[in-house]
């Protein structure tokens, strides 16, 4: 992560939700996840974004792994968390997933799309940042 600083970091944030508004301008609302999450990864990869699917989150308690299939939508250059939803109306567990992710994978960013808005940009995305993210260098 020491490539990393808050500028790089808000640049690839601010391509990410490009990368995001031009699936949902071509595909609209009301398609399942799945669908909008295989075309943001297509749509990154175009931006030669490099992108991971799927993500197995591990659990560390106080030593113990604990056996959990918890896996995050996307990874995009290997600091941003992405959370792909496709709901009516964002539910505060969507928040706490993408935190919750951001704190176990030690992460410092990460957005929620909820691609079953009407304008992604104004209403269907939310960014989120850490104690990671405040201690990175500006520049």
């Amino acid at each position: 992560m020491s490539k990393w600083t808050k500028n790089s970091i808000n640049v690839l944030t601010y391509k990410t939700i490009g990368c995001a508004i031009e699936v949902h301008s071509a595909l609209g609302p009301g398609l399942l996840e799945s669908i909008y999450e295989k075309c943001l990864i297509r749509e990154l990869s175009l931006k030669n974004l490099q992108v991971k699917s799927q993500v197995r989150v591990p659990v560390n308690y106080k030593g113990l792994q604990v056996e959990a299939d918890l896996r995050l939508d996307l990874i995009v250059e290997e600091i941003l968390v992405i959370e792909v939803k496709a709901v009516e109306a964002l539910n505060p567990v969507y928040t706490a997933q993408v935190l919750s992710y951001m704190k176990l994978l030690q992460l410092p960013k990460g957005i929620l799309f909820n691609f079953c808005s009407s304008n992604l940009f104004k209403e269907g995305q939310r960014t989120f940042v850490n104690d990671i993210f405040a201690a990175l260098p500006v520049k």
